[in-house]
């Protein structure tokens, strides 16, 4: 029985590789101009260094958090950060296009393998109830600050030193967690033998791989074009093939009961409509920054240092709030707080001092995002059990990077429709503000839809017995 100071320090060291596992998902968004210029990308090209790694770390989820469970959750994690930062380091050394696409990819494909076994072992790490909405607590509110920080840290390194800092700033984090972990965790697995479910993981890799594919391409090129419709479609054949082949199979990759868990399910579904609305801030935020009130990229990164601060204050609050009041009522209002903070944003117009216009809504927003991750993460592992900790792990990472993507195919499209419609009959600022506005004016929508799907289906408790390590029995799901 790990003793809690290790268990604490094991904490620390886990929370610190998803920090970095998340803020490489929103890095490289100040330094792609720079990127461009000195390796010479296409403008096509270029948005590869961002999809490249959605489609590795997103499509590759469910497979990693399966076999995590079967194969070791530290072994499992252990290579993926050793693979991670090796490619961080030829990001870091890249001298063609393609070196750096390839160097994303295989980050991507790192950190699907990391992710999901780190928070399997913090989930098995901390088996009561209280203990673990706490570690939950501080790892789902870590996860948010490292997609908030990537754009600071992008900020002051591109203006400061080299793009190429975004990337090799990893490489201390991924020695300290490959010297300590093993140190500090004993291995976990099932403790049933049991085999990978071949057919299950390639029609449910393909599926996702297919499905994020599909949504980068509609965020470039449109939606209905073929270089979209044609993923899309064969994402949604893929997904009814991988239902089918679950459903027939005597030990599937993602059992069909283990979806159906009404708590998991429910926070799996607002975690998507989260996902979407606060990936699209972010990207439509630091755009808006930069083109309409003309913030240069550092200083563009500072500007998000106090939605990193909102963040750690929610986080604070929030396995208290679980633990008072419950997960439903916390999800609520946080889901809330955070509309309420897009809407204020949705208001930045050109000329808008940062005190007034910008910097009341983002600390409102931030603050929700802080109170809302650690209490989704918390429901979605609600009743994972030493069989199918990494599973659970894994199916809401792979949410969160679905949700993502989702988010920015269709509210970015959105946002870029509405500016070339006022194009002509209103200044290009005020246009491109319009359109701004009304991405984030959906995006608070989401929001509030996800509060009602809360409010409705979620089941209100405190933290308690179900939140702990045993499988709810099949009649109460």
């Amino acid at each position: 029985m790990p003793t809690d100071r290790s268990r604490g320090l094991a904490l620390v060291v886990l929370c610190f590789v998803q920090f970095m596992l998340v803020l490489d998902d929103t890095v490289v968004n100040v330094a792609l101009p720079h990127i461009r210029d000195d390796l010479g990308f296409s403008a096509a090209g270029l948005a590869w260094v961002v999809n490249a790694y959605f489609l590795a770390f997103g499509g590759l989820l469910l497979l990693s958090g399966r076999a995590a469970d079967l194969l070791g959750r530290r072994r499992v994690f252990l290579c993926g950060v050793a693979l991670f930062g090796v490619a961080s380091l030829a990001c870091g050394l890249a001298q063609e296009p393609w070196q750096l696409v390839a160097g994303r990819f295989a980050q991507g494909a790192g950190a699907a393998m990391a992710s999901p076994a780190a928070l399997s072992l913090i989930t098995l790490l901390f088996p009561g109830a209280e203990e673990r909405a706490k570690a939950l607590g501080i790892w789902g509110g870590i996860a948010g600050l490292g997609g908030t920080m990537g754009l600071v840290i992008s900020g002051a390194l591109t203006g400061l030193a080299s793009w190429r800092w975004i990337f090799l700033i990893n490489l201390p984090v991924a020695l300290a967690a490959l010297t300590l972990l093993p140190r500090l965790v004993a291995e976990s697995r099932g403790s049933r033998p049991a085999r990978l479910d071949v057919a299950g993981a390639v029609l449910g890799t393909g599926a996702l791989v297919s499905l994020v594919y599909g949504l980068l391409q509609s965020a470039e090129a449109g939606w209905g074009r073929a270089g979209s419709a044609g993923p899309l479609s064969l994402a949604a054949v893929l997904a009814v093939a991988f239902l089918v082949v679950e459903s027939r199979t005597a030990e599937p990759l993602v059992p069909l009961s283990f979806l159906s868990f009404r708590i998991r399910a429910v926070a799996n579904g607002a975690t998507l409509l989260f996902s979407a609305a606060f990936f699209s801030m972010a990207y439509l935020l630091m755009l808006h920054l930069q083109t309409v009130l003309g913030y240069p990229p550092l200083t563009a990164g500072v500007a998000y240092l106090p939605y990193g601060g909102g963040i750690l204050a929610g986080m604070w609050l929030s396995s208290r709030a679980v633990i008072r009041l419950g997960e439903r009522r916390t999800l609520v209002a946080s889901f809330l707080i955070s509309a309420a903070g897009l809407l204020l944003l949705s208001g930045v117009a050109p000329g808008d001092a940062y005190g007034s216009g910008v910097l009341p809504g983002m600390l409102v927003t931030s603050l929700g995002c802080g109170l809302s991750l650690p209490a989704l993460t918390i429901a979605a592992v609600t009743g994972t059990t030493e069989e199918n900790a990494g599973l659970g792990s894994a199916v809401l990472s792979s949410v969160q990077q679905v949700g993502g993507a989702v988010g920015l195919a269709v509210l970015v499209s959105l946002a870029a429709h509405r500016t070339d419609t006022l194009t002509g009959s209103a200044t290009p600022q005020r246009a491109a503000t319009e359109g701004f506005s009304f991405a984030l004016t959906i995006a608070a929508a989401l929001l509030a839809l996800g509060a009602v799907l809360i409010a409705t289906l979620l089941e209100s408790r405190r933290a308690g017995p179900v939140a702990g390590v045993r499988e709810a029995p099949a009649a109460q799901r």
